[in-house]
């Protein structure tokens, strides 16, 4: 089913590791209440401090492969010997009851979900430069050198897939990237398709 036919409307963020868009999206959040970050199934440990049905539902193999045989998941993917998905119930909930749903997700999952949503609104967050975002892998300090390097290398490969997406943001001053995306967003709400769902009453009061 295509999000035009749910009130609420998809938006999928992607970018490379580093290039803030956790950073942006959480900002985003936290600004506007209409929309929600969509939480995915993992089968990895929770690590310190990951809650369950707050950072990731955490769930055993058998259960994930369930979900996936029966269409339960709008995308996955086996990464590091643990899968990782979104539920496709939650998503659809949040859309019928006129929520906006945001999807922090790989290029890859982008192209599975925009197969179930053809109406999903695609962003993709670059990096100035390459070399910005190596000084920003490394001055976040969480990984070693070799992670880094495997992170830059992949970063080439994830940015090609940029004109898969509708919009791109370049993350170079935090606010001004913040406030594109909130633009970008609230002129989604108004395409006429969406609005046609929102508006119900409106639309047909008009006779459209």
């Amino acid at each position: 089913m295509s999000s035009a036919h749910f009130p609420g409307s998809v938006f999928i963020v992607v970018a490379p590791s580093g290039a803030g868009k956790s950073s942006l999206v959480n900002a985003l959040l936290a600004q506007d209440h209409n929309i929600s970050l969509s939480i995915s199934c993992t089968t990895r440990a929770p690590r310190p401090g990951e809650e369950h049905a707050k950072h990731y539902y955490f769930v055993d193999t058998p259960e994930f492969e369930s979900l996936r045989d029966d269409n339960a998941m709008l995308e996955w993917a086996h990464v590091h010997g643990n899968y990782y998905g979104t539920p496709r119930k939650a998503v659809e909930q949040a859309l019928n009851a006129g929520k906006d749903v945001l999807l922090e997700i790989d290029w890859q999952g982008a192209r599975q979900v925009k197969e179930n949503f053809p109406q999903a609104v695609g962003i993709f967050i670059l990096p100035p430069s390459l070399a910005i975002l190596e000084k920003r892998l490394r001055t976040r300090g969480q990984d070693s050198d070799e992670v880094i390097e495997r992170r830059l290398l992949a970063a080439t490969g994830e940015i090609s897939h940029v004109h898969e997406c509708q919009y791109v943001i370049i993350n170079q001053d935090f606010d001004t990237a913040v406030a594109q995306l909130s633009l970008i967003v609230q002129a989604s709400r108004l395409r006429v398709a969406n609005q046609a769902a929102r508006q119900t009453s409106v639309f047909q009061q008009l006779g459209l």
